[in-house]
């Protein structure tokens, strides 16, 4: 149906109907999340045997329960540095949030410069390139940090490398970058070779320019067979740029959201730079948690069978969610992604109805990420993109959900064309 070619009468029953259909829904009382990117209770509950665990944590005379080892266990270090295919000396573990590192990171920059010598962020104009649609968290530390945001539209190859060039190249200013790489948040794009090769051949004019490659999503493929991300340090040290690069990665959507390990991996005289700083933070890590994660999942091929039963889990909600959004795109009244992995999937729908779509939702009682939330500053210029986050609900719950939410693009699509005739 093109709500273009409809009258004025049409388009108004076809509201009455559609809002008949949404009050039904209204006086259920419904309580439906999702807005955020959580597990659901099956994929926690994989990891609980981790907990029943009989370990000893002095291996190798060293006292896990103690002080020390500020960079993390080895074990954990080795594990990390075999998944991520870097040095075991370019990988620090830390605690359970990837988040909590990229703040730091941030504010340690700000604070004390990127590199001995350095000016510190907060001394000078401090600007960030932001892919968009993107991830809310690396917005919001830009925003509580006063940083300046600027924003690049994501491709299907990843972001839009000649803008990305010129801006870095051309403007001082511009400090960092931030990145999903893989199975971005939220429209699923893994980025391609090409893409990576010009990350590591970027000229920047800042000397302090860093990219924060945060590789949350590193083995959360939702199919069989890995998707290949190259790896943006083997690229870096080929060019002698490997400085350029933060990665981040965490087990929180892997074991325990709240009490997983995380990693910050890059170039060996970043490393040392960071540690130097860090020392006056903190004596240590929480070394129990990571042995007890080592322990559950000691290699990367044990770590791989892990995720392929998470997937088995979430795959088909992502699947239903498709499935009932596929209708909409025949209409012409959304588009969206097909991730092959990750969190997320990416709707857009028309131009300026994505936060009338969210409204209508939350009435009918379905919590949406809101509208917004995926650029800079919770401004969408097009107010059309919504991040649906289908992890957390059973898969009865995401078939209901996705009634309700093509109801509410429908309507929302109708009032916006009721209003181009009024106008």
């Amino acid at each position: 149906m093109i709500y273009a070619d409809l009258t004025a009468d049409k388009l108004n029953g076809l509201k009455a109907r559609l809002q008949a259909e949404l009050d039904g829904f209204k006086k259920q009382n419904l309580a439906l999340d999702m807005s955020r990117g959580k597990p659901s209770t099956a994929q926690l509950d994989l990891s609980m045997p981790m907990l029943e665990q009989k370990l000893n944590f002095k291996p190798d005379k060293i006292d896990y329960r103690n002080y020390g080892l500020p960079e993390g266990i080895p074990e954990a270090r080795r594990l990390f540095a075999e998944l991520l295919e870097v040095d075991f000396d370019e990988v620090i573990v830390l605690d359970g949030s990837s988040l909590n590192i990229m703040f730091d990171t941030v504010a340690r920059a700000m604070l004390f410069g990127t590199y001995e010598g350095a000016t510190p962020w907060s001394k000078c104009k401090t600007k960030f390139i932001c892919c968009v649609p993107g991830y809310d968290r690396h917005f919001g530390i830009c925003e509580v940090f006063g940083i300046e945001m600027i924003s690049v539209d994501m491709t299907l190859n990843g972001p839009d490398m000649d803008k990305v060039e010129k801006l870095v190249s051309e403007d001082e200013s511009i400090k960092g970058i931030w990145c999903v790489p893989k199975f971005s948040n939220p429209d699923g794009t893994t980025y391609s070779d090409d893409t990576v090769r010009r990350f590591a051949a970027l000229k920047p004019k800042a000397k302090d320019f860093r990219i924060f490659w945060d590789n949350a999503y590193c083995v959360h493929e939702l199919y069989d067979g890995e998707v290949a991300l190259l790896n943006i340090f083997d690229e870096c040290k080929k060019l002698g740029s490997e400085d350029m690069v933060y990665e981040f990665a965490s087990t929180s959507k892997i074991t325990f959201s709240g009490a997983g390990i995380s990693v910050f991996v890059t170039s060996k005289a970043n490393i040392a730079y960071a540690k130097k700083i860090m020392f006056y933070q903190t004596i240590g890590p929480n070394k129990v948690n990571q042995y007890m994660h080592y322990s559950y999942l000691p290699t990367v091929e044990k770590l791989r069978a892990h995720m392929r039963e998470e997937a088995a889990i979430i795959r088909p909600k992502f699947e239903a969610l498709i499935g009932a959004l596929a209708p909409l795109r025949k209409e012409g009244l959304v588009a969206f992604t097909e991730p092959k992995g990750g969190y997320f999937v990416s709707i857009m729908v028309q131009k300026g109805c994505a936060k009338r779509v969210v409204e209508l939702a939350k009435e009918a009682g379905v919590k949406l990420t809101g509208a917004g939330a995926t650029y800079p500053y919770g401004k969408d210029p097009n107010d059309s993109n919504i991040r649906l986050a289908p992890t957390l609900p059973p898969v009865d719950e995401i078939a209901k959900v996705a009634d309700i939410l093509a109801i509410c693009i429908r309507l929302a699509s109708v009032e916006k064309q009721l209003s181009l005739i009024e106008a």
